[in-house]
């Protein structure tokens, strides 16, 4: 493992696959009375975010005090960012304080790499999301559902996800979570297909390790997982589609369309959804869609992110074991 998180593209098929075990680990810590491991006591990790955020923020923190850290939360609102304070400032103000790790969400995209690589903090830096970026332990969690579900809970373990065919359909555009996942997937030996409309297709998608489509019921029947993405209304300054109606014709998950997948395929979403618009309430509470299993993995994946980066690279199974007996 690297000192950092930045991005999903950093990540060797190595690296992944001892995240992805490690969280299978730190899973069974939720299963206990107490769920908490003495792993990071005595270290201070700051959540520093600079974007509204609630399943992330809340995710970090979660797994933060499981591993009995020190935590301290920042929000830019309210803050001396509002005022006007630098990056460079505040991430001064904390190397001040002594802080181990900062997990930062911000709306400018490259901000955790220059946290990372600036000199102004010695700590280790965890991206949380930057613009339209990177969102690596959102892509980590999705791809540890993905191997839950496609190949199994114990059956996985020191697997990939080689052969699997994954749809990621949205606004791929504004999507730091679309473009984690290709990055992730590809390097798990998933085969990934975009399906977008043409206005929301990044430029330069060409050189992604991924197929493109613009007609979602093409893809559906031989897809293993249908990844719906939000469209983010907040990062648009024009109209990319006609109407909500339209988009949600042609491109919205419903009860029609997941009858045409495969009987094993699974519907994820990142979330928020906007019910109605790219799925429907009936796909969003079937069995099939894994977006509650999404947010209770994700705790255990960001628990293995910071065991990993700051408790050392051992295996986390020996630990949990001493803390059972």
């Amino acid at each position: 493992m690297q000192r950092h998180l930045i991005s999903a593209a950093d990540l060797t098929r190595d690296d992944a696959v001892l995240i992805l075990d490690t969280a299978e680990e730190m899973a069974r810590v939720a299963d206990r009375p107490i769920k908490k491991l003495p792993t990071l006591r005595g270290r201070t990790v700051v959540n520093l975010f600079f974007e509204d955020s609630t399943r992330t923020r809340i995710s970090f923190e979660a797994a933060e005090k499981r591993l009995s850290a020190d935590v301290i939360n920042f929000t830019a609102k309210g803050s001396s960012v509002s005022k006007g304070e630098s990056l460079k400032d505040t991430a001064q103000t904390l190397e001040a304080m002594g802080v181990d790790a900062v997990v930062i969400r911000h709306g400018a995209s490259g901000a955790p790499y220059r946290l990372a690589n600036s000199g102004w903090i010695d700590a280790a830096v965890i991206n949380a999301g930057d613009g339209t970026h990177q969102h690596p332990t959102q892509a980590l969690l999705d791809a540890f559902t993905m191997r839950r579900r496609l190949v199994g809970r114990d059956a996985g373990l020191g697997q990939d996800l080689a052969g699997k065919r994954i749809t990621i359909v949205g606004d791929v555009l504004h999507s730091r979570v679309a473009r984690s996942n290709v990055d992730l997937l590809h390097t798990l030996g998933a085969e990934v297909t975009l399906v977008a409309p043409p206005t929301l297709v990044p430029v330069g998608v060409e050189t992604w390790p991924c197929e493109v489509s613009y007609d979602l019921d093409s893809t559906l029947a031989k897809t293993d997982a249908v990844m719906m993405l939000r469209v983010q209304r907040e990062r648009m300054n024009a109209a990319f589609f006609p109407t909500e109606r339209e988009y949600s014709r042609r491109y919205g998950l419903d009860g029609d369309r997941m009858a045409r997948m495969p009987e094993h395929a699974i519907v994820m979403h990142p979330g928020p959804m906007v019910r109605g618009m790219e799925i429907t309430a009936e796909v969003a509470d079937s069995e099939r869609c894994t977006v509650v299993e999404q947010v209770a993995n994700g705790v255990s994946i960001r628990m293995a992110v910071l065991y990993l980066l700051l408790g050392g690279n051992e295996p986390a199974v020996s630990h949990t074991r001493t803390e059972e007996k």
